[in-house]
């Protein structure tokens, strides 16, 4: 089974990244918490509610693609965090169109 995370932040700057690591859900919904918190991420919602995909996407968009590239630790962790916390084995986060899907 292919386990995958693919982040679009532009049309010619994309990361294919696959775990090397497996983490459990609640450990993955605590890194991407503080992830959230530590980068500075904006909710999406006028409700200040945030839903996991969107805290997916988030994350991704206040990392940015530098990050991505510049600390593959961190980009693996990242990874293994979204497929953990939303139980799918391939997922597609695009920052560029605000959109994720699996």
């Amino acid at each position: 089974m292919t386990i995958e995370v693919s982040v679009r932040f532009a049309p010619d700057r994309e990361f294919i990244l696959t775990p090397r690591e497996r983490v459990g859900a609640d450990e993955a919904r605590r890194w991407l918490d503080q992830q959230f918190a530590e980068l500075g991420a904006e909710p999406m919602r006028a409700s200040g509610k945030v839903l996991i995909a969107d805290k997916v996407l988030a994350v991704a968009a206040a990392a940015g693609a530098d990050l991505f590239e510049r600390d593959a630790a961190w980009a693996n962790r990242y990874a293994a965090s979204v497929v953990a916390a939303l139980g799918r084995d391939t997922v597609r986060v695009e920052t560029d169109t605000s959109m994720v899907t699996y």
